[in-house]
């Protein structure tokens, strides 16, 4: 029997159109104690992130614009870059043809006003979408164990994004020691080729919380 994976690009699309669904959805739940157990969840990891509640907010809705501008503006290009912010800093991973399309994302992102930097981390590829999918799922969904499972790890600092076989990281460290352990943790994960790393200390002065 052939498996079939969903490509790169529906898997894009999903992730900005499943959480406005939800939204949308929303009122008409509001009698339904699972949601209201589930936002409650949402709420409270996000006060116990080191960038807090608000800040968590604020991410969420610069993501959000940036996905929109992009499916707006260029279908093809939405379905190919993936976005990941933390405290205003925009992270744009995937796979794209060529230099413009690379160009025209950062452009967007930058458009929508509320970034503080943009990280542009897209992966020229003129013969298309060559992403392994599942394995890259994998790789993000072991490191993800892996963090949780260290107790010297704040884990849910930490955000990851996976493309073919390269792990970025982006997100808030404790101490050098700490992102040390993170990185040591994705380098030994089987079939990983790179790690970069953007991820800031939690005293660092280059952070623009709001």
């Amino acid at each position: 029997m052939t498996r079939f994976i969903a490509p790169e690009a529906t898997r894009s699309r999903l992730r900005y159109v499943l959480p406005l669904l939800l939204l949308g959805t929303l009122p008409l739940l509001q009698g339904c104690v699972g949601i209201a157990v589930g936002a409650g969840a949402a709420a409270g990891v996000a006060a116990a992130e080191e960038r807090g509640a608000k800040n968590a907010a604020n991410d969420k809705g610069i993501q959000l614009a940036i996905n929109e501008r992009l499916f707006q503006k260029d279908l093809s290009l939405f379905g190919k870059v993936s976005v990941t912010v933390y405290e205003g800093r925009v992270l744009l991973t995937g796979v794209v043809q060529k230099q413009a399309d690379r160009d025209e994302a950062e452009r967007i992102a930058w458009e929508q006003g509320r970034a503080v930097e943009v990280i542009n981390e897209l992966v020229i590829a003129p013969s298309g979408n060559l992403i392994d999918s599942a394995n890259d799922t994998w790789i993000t969904s072991q490191l993800r164990f892996k963090l949780t499972g260290d107790s010297s790890v704040v884990d849910i600092n930490y955000s990851i994004d996976t493309v073919n076989g390269t792990i970025y990281l982006l997100g808030l460290a404790q101490s050098e020691a700490e992102l040390l352990r993170v990185t040591d943790h994705a380098r030994t994960i089987q079939g990983v080729r790179r790690v970069v790393s953007h991820v800031l200390l939690k005293t660092d002065s280059r952070r623009r919380p709001v």
